[in-house]
C-alpha cells in the first residue's frame, strides 16, 4: 500500500482523525493486525475541523512527498457572513466586533480585484502559528494576546460563486461551494459565498475579515470547503462512511491513488536497472534533461524524486519500493 488516499473530510472532523480513520481502515482491511505494524499514513495539509472536503491522506512511500502538499496552491469555497467579526473569524469564537453595515453585491465585486494577486495578510490569533515556542492558538485561549506578523501570499483568483437570492444553508447541515449571497432587503449583502485559489500559508478567515473591512464592516467565515489540493480534487474523494465499507470488503486498492498522482506536475524520467542502482544508493548520475525536478521511473516502478542541475542528477526523496 503506498499511495494516496483522498478524503472528504466532514465537519467536526481534525486532520489528525482523518490520518487515525485510515489507519483503522488499513488495520480493518488486514494490512496489519495492529496499528503499529500498518504502513506509515500521514496528512498533506491540515484542514481545521469546521473546515470540508479534500484530505489527502498519504499511505507508505507516498508519505515522503507528504511535505509536498503543504507547498501545492489550494482551491475554496468559503461563505463570509457580514455583520459580526468573532475571535476565532469563524463561527467558533465569540463576537468581539459587529456593525450594521452590510454591502451590495456591486461592492464586493469591486472589492475583490484588490485581493487578487500577491497580498499581505496577518494569520489569525487562533492558528497553528508559533510564537515563542507556543501554538498561538493555545495562548489566545489562554487569553494572552497575540500578535503575530504579516505573511506574503498570493491570491491567484478570487470570484463570486454562482449568485443568486436563494441564501445559504446553515453549516450543520449540507456544506456547499455553490451557494450565492443572502440579500438583506433589495440593498445590501448578510452573506456571500467566494471561491479562492490561494498559494501556501493563505489563511481565508483572514481573507475573509479583511474583505469585509474593505467594504466597511466586519464578518467571519461560516462554511469553507476544500475543493482542490494540489493535484486532488473532490472527484477523487470519499467519504468516511465509503472508506469503512471498502475497507471491510477489502477492497481498499481501488480507492489508493498511485504514488505518482500527488506528482502530476513533475515529468518523468526513465533509468536503465544500473542508473536505478546507482540512485539507491544516494549516486550522482550525469545527464543531459533540462534542469528541474523529475519522478525517476525504472519501467513502472518509482525509484525517486530527483533533481536535475548543471547535468547532474540527484536524490531528492528515494522510494523503497
Amino acid at each position: 500500500m503506498h499511495g494516496w488516499i483522498i478524503l472528504d473530510k466532514p465537519l467536526g472532523l481534525g486532520s489528525t482523525q482523518g490520518v487515525s480513520a485510515v489507519k483503522r481502515a488499513l488495520r480493518d482491511a488486514g494490512y496489519g493486525p495492529k496499528i503499529r505494524d500498518l504502513p506509515k499514513v500521514g496528512h498533506g495539509g491540515t484542514l481545521d475541523p469546521l473546515a470540508t472536503g479534500v484530505l489527502p491522506i498519504a499511505v507508505g512511500e507516498a508519505t515522503k512527498l507528504a511535505g509536498r502538499m503543504l507547498d501545492s496552491d489550494k482551491i475554496y469555497g468559503f461563505t463570509i457572513r457580514f455583520g459580526v467579526q468573532t475571535d476565532t473569524l469563524d463561527l467558533e469564537g465569540k463576537a468581539i466586533a459587529e456593525s450594521d453595515a452590510r454591502p451590495t453585491l456591486a461592492q464586493v465585486e469591486a472589492v475583490l480585484p484588490h485581493f487578487t494577486g500577491p497580498i499581505e495578510q496577518v494569520p489569525p490569533a487562533y492558528s497553528a502559528l508559533k510564537v515563542d515556542g507556543e501554538r498561538a492558538y493555545d495562548l489566545a485561549r489562554a487569553g494572552e494576546e497575540v500578535v503575530l506578523a504579516k505573511r506574503a501570499v498570493t491570491i491567484r483568483q478570487l470570484s463570486i460563486r454562482h449568485p443568486r437570492e436563494s441564501g445559504d444553508p446553515e453549516p450543520s447541515t449540507a456544506p456547499s461551494v455553490t451557494l450565492g449571497p443572502r440579500f438583506r432587503g433589495h440593498d445590501g449583502l448578510d452573506a456571500i459565498t467566494l471561491t479562492a485559489h490561494v498559494s501556501k500559508g493563505t489563511y481565508i478567515r483572514s481573507l475573509a475579515r479583511d474583505i469585509a473591512g474593505a467594504l466597511g464592516t466586519v464578518g467571519h467565515v461560516t462554511m469553507l470547503r476544500r475543493v482542490r489540493a494540489g493535484p486532488f480534487t473532490l472527484e477523487s474523494a470519499i467519504s468516511l462512511d465509503k472508506l469503512a465499507d471498502m475497507a471491510k470488503a477489502r477492497t481498499l486498492e481501488q480507492i489508493l491513488l498511485p504514488l505518482r498522482a500527488g506528482l502530476d506536475d513533475i515529468p518523468a524520467l526513465s533509468l536503465t536497472p544500473g542508473q536505478a542502482g546507482l540512485l539507491r544508493q544516494g549516486r550522482v548520475l550525469e545527464g543531459t534533461h533540462a534542469d528541474g525536478q523529475y519522478f525517476a521511473l525504472l519501467e513502472e516502478t518509482p525509484v525517486a524524486l530527483v533533481e536535475v542541475q548543471s547535468g547532474e542528477i540527484r536524490v531528492v526523496r528515494g522510494f523503497n519500493l
